[in-house]
């Protein structure tokens, strides 16, 4: 989806996988990301989290461009209603595998495009079901793939999701940290 200069789009975020999915759906773009506090206000509920910080980080690239389009997102891994962050460590990346193992959880992507004042949020949320996975599965994951900045400890297109999912409800490429056939389709109104 090749852009005019008028049309510039602006991807707030380093994460390669948001990178590759944009990539792959042809859409031409430059990486900007500003340094933003991704704290959420206490009580927040954790579905809520995702866009509110894809808002925030939209805010502060937003005005380093002229008119630009910019597009930012955020990816929460949610457990009975708890936020799963990245793991500090090696340890806590096994600890919360064993938490994820023989049960469903929620990968939610809050998704802020904006163009001055032109703005449309929103969020896309898939259900993950992972088999029993056995401690020398989650430690050789880890010890292999290392997903220390990975939402949840684990990325559903590496060793661990070919060997450890059942099966998904809901957007794959969601998991992956960008639901990018409904980004393309917001696209549409801002081009």
């Amino acid at each position: 989806m090749p852009t005019s200069s008028k049309n510039k789009i602006i991807l707030a975020s380093q994460s390669p996988r948001r990178k590759q999915l944009l990539e792959m759906a042809e859409i031409s773009f430059e990486i900007l990301i500003a340094d933003v506090d991704e704290t959420n206000p206490p009580g927040m509920p954790g579905d809520d989290v995702p866009e509110f910080l894809a808002r925030k980080k939209a805010d502060a690239v937003s005005h380093l461009v002229n008119d630009a389009l910019v597009i930012a997102a955020d990816t929460v891994v949610l457990l009975d209603h708890h936020i799963l962050g990245k793991p500090e460590d090696e340890a806590h990346a096994i600890a919360i595998l064993q938490q994820l193992s023989g049960r469903m959880h929620k990968v939610v992507t809050g998704v802020c495009m904006r163009r001055g004042n032109q703005e449309t949020s929103f969020s896309v949320t898939t259900e993950v079901y992972f088999r029993p996975l056995t401690d020398a599965q989650i430690t050789h994951y880890v010890t292999h793939y290392k997903p220390f900045d990975k939402a949840g400890a684990y990325a559903i297109q590496e060793w661990i999701g070919v060997i450890g999912i059942e099966k998904i409800n809901g957007d794959y490429y969601n998991v992956m940290g960008l639901p990018i056939g409904d980004v393309c389709i917001a696209l549409q109104s801002f081009l």
